[in-house]
Parts: structure tokens; C-alpha cells; sequence
């Protein structure tokens, strides 16, 4: 990890996430994986969901919103109507502890824009993605020094993959002299594509003959028409996956050693292949061999992205109330178990 300058705390008045109460953790993006963290939040002692917002609506509830207001809530049915919901969240940040950026990311410019916001507005507090692009996610390291003037602790890619198996393959290359490769190979199941169309936009950008503005422009009519051409199944290979930068990041491999791929079934919420990551090295005494770390196929891309997602959170926490601010990379830092 590289030097970090250990700022004087700067925190406000009215919030204190160490001082035994819950953290106040506002959500961006009300699809599968935004709605998943408020149910996830909602099961937390030491976190509490003040905000959530997608592109036309928000929440926003210091003291804590009621899970019961979200319940079967779809994208685009929650709260205040506006155009603008991610911006009141901005104008609001002062009160939460932490953002959590559960948003599709279809121009890599959107998330990193979103983020430069809070830190224009004054946002003093701790900020994670679950972003999977390596140019994304190239592009928030390029904001370290700005975020960290202005009191932000922010963890970047902070999911499964990248995130979950990025951080299990940091860890696995202790055992090894040299680091050969790493191969992440994932499987998702979801029940209905268009519980998590966000998500399944994206790996679409990442199929033969697609790019981001390509999915980004298609509607939802095409892309049930694209699932339908391939029977509800994505075979996704050699993706541009930020497993690459944040283990080139942290010191352990060189992006081009990391290779990502999977299948995703959108028709399916089981599993079309287990989720694992293999990392092969050399040890001191010249053995080649592989770790390998499986997902237990019970546990959903939400359970995967969202549990990693809040463990880094609570990091940040701890990092920011020692007055430790700047861009992390996921395979940098452990995430902590949220009780």
C-alpha cells in the first residue's frame, strides 16, 4: 500500500460513526443491488440507511428509513420524484457517514463525475463502489489527490469481482515468491433480467460485437430480444474487469497476468457455473502451484457484492475516524465484518 498522509481529523460536529452508534449510510441506485443493501442495512446494528436514490426519485431519512416504505419498490417508484435524485443527495451528504455507489456505470466518466460532486460540495466522509470497469476504476485512483484534501476515504471496487475475489487473490499470493496468474471465473443467476437491468446492461457491453454506448443506447425491448438470441445466457471472456488494475495496484501482478470471464444466466437463479478464483505461483523453493477460493453457489451476486461492499464501509470508517483519507483499492485493505 502506498505512504498516505495521516491528515487531522476533520470531522463534523454531528456525526460520529466510533462513537457507539449506527453509521448513517446513504445508497445510490434503487435496482437489484441498491434495493438488496437496504434489506441488508436494514438487518445491521451498527449501519442504518438514511438515503436512497435512483435517476428519478429519492429517500432521505436521518434518523433511518422504514424498511416497509422500500418494500417491492421497482426503479423509478421510490420517493421524492425529481429528475435530479442524486444531487439532493449531494446537497444532503453532511449527514451521512457513508455513500455507497450501487449505480450503473455505462460512460466511465458517470461515476467518477458523481463522486467529484460530493467533494465540491464539501462531503467529509467515507465513500465505496462496487464498480467493474479497469478505466472506471483508473479513473477514481486519478481522484485521490482531490478526495483526499477534501476528507474523503473512498474504496473502489468493492464487490465480488472486483472486490471479494480481488482481496481472497491479494491475500493467496503470500504464499508465493512470484505470481504466475490469477483467472477469476464467475457465475451469476438471476430470476428475471430485469430485476437487475443495470447489471446485465453492463455485461452485455462486454459481449463480441458491443461496447458501453452501444448497450448504454439500447432499449430494454432490444436487449429482451438480445437474451432471447441466446437463450437467456451471457457467455462473457477476457473482460475489461478492474480485478487487473487493483491487484497491479496493490503490488501483486501485472494487469495483463489477471483474466476475467463468466456466464451469466438471466432466466435462472441458480448458478450456471460456481463463482472461483484461481491464483498459480512460484514458492521459494520453486514449486508451481494454484489456490483456489470457491463461492458457495447459494449465495446470490447480491449477497456477494453488497455483504464486501458494507465490510469495506466499515473499514473506511475506521480508516477515516484516524484521519486517513485518499483513494483505496479493494485489494488493499481487509474489509470488516459488519455486526
Amino acid at each position: 500500500m502506498k505512504h498516505r498522509q495521516v491528515l487531522e481529523m476533520r470531522k463534523s460536529t454531528n456525526r460520529d460513526p466510533t462513537n457507539n452508534h449506527a453509521a448513517s449510510i446513504a445508497v445510490l441506485g434503487a435496482g437489484g443491488l441498491g434495493m438488496a443493501a437496504a434489506k441488508i442495512i436494514a438487518k445491521k446494528k451498527e449501519m442504518k440507511l438514511a438515503a436512497i436514490a435512483d435517476k428519478t426519485g429519492y429517500v432521505i431519512d436521518i434518523d433511518g428509513i422504514d424498511p416497509e416504505l422500500l418494500e417491492n419498490k421497482k426503479p423509478g417508484d421510490i420517493g421524492k420524484r425529481t429528475d435530479d435524485a442524486i444531487s439532493e443527495i449531494i446537497k444532503s451528504s453532511e449527514n451521512f457517514d457513508g455513500i455507497f455507489i450501487a449505480l450503473p456505470n455505462l460512460t466511465n466518466r458517470f461515476i467518477p463525475d458523481i463522486v467529484s460532486g460530493f467533494a465540491g460540495q464539501g462531503y467529509n466522509g467515507v465513500m465505496v463502489d462496487a464498480l467493474k470497469r479497469s478505466q472506471a476504476v483508473e479513473m477514481i485512483f486519478g481522484l485521490d489527490n482531490m478526495l483526499n484534501d477534501a476528507g474523503i476515504t473512498y474504496i473502489t471496487g468493492a464487490g465480488a469481482t472486483p472486490g471479494l475475489l480481488t482481496c481472497a487473490a491479494a491475500i493467496a499470493a503470500n504464499s508465493f515468491m512470484e505470481v504466475i496468474g490469477v483467472d477469476i471465473n464467475f457465475g451469476v443467476g438471476v430470476a428475471n433480467w430485469e430485476s437487475y437491468r443495470a447489471t446485465i446492461r453492463e455485461d452485455i457491453a462486454h459481449l463480441e460485437g458491443f461496447n458501453l454506448e452501444k448497450a448504454a443506447n439500447m432499449t430494454c425491448a432490444e436487449i429482451k430480444e438480445e437474451l432471447d438470441n441466446r437463450n437467456g445466457i451471457l457467455h462473457l471472456h477476457n473482460m475489461e474487469h478492474a480485478d487487473d488494475v487493483l491487484l497491479e495496484k496493490a503490488g501483486i501482478v501485472s494487469c495483463e497476468k489477471v483474466k476475467v470471464g463468466g456466464v451469466v444466466d438471466t432466466r435462472n437463479p441458480r448458478k450456471p457455473v460456481s463463482t472461483t478464483m484461481t491464483l498459480t505461483g512460484r514458492t521459494f523453493d520453486g514449486a508451481v502451484s494454484s489456490h483456489r477460493f470457491i463461492l458457495g453457489d447459494e449465495t446470490t451476486m447480491a449477497a456477494n457484492v453488497v455483504g464486501p461492499a458494507l465490510g469495506w464501509m466499515k473499514a473506511g470508517l475506521e480508516f477515516h475516524a484516524r484521519g486517513i483519507y485518499g483513494v483505496f483499492g479493494s485489494a488493499e485493505i481487509m474489509p470488516r465484518f459488519v455486526l
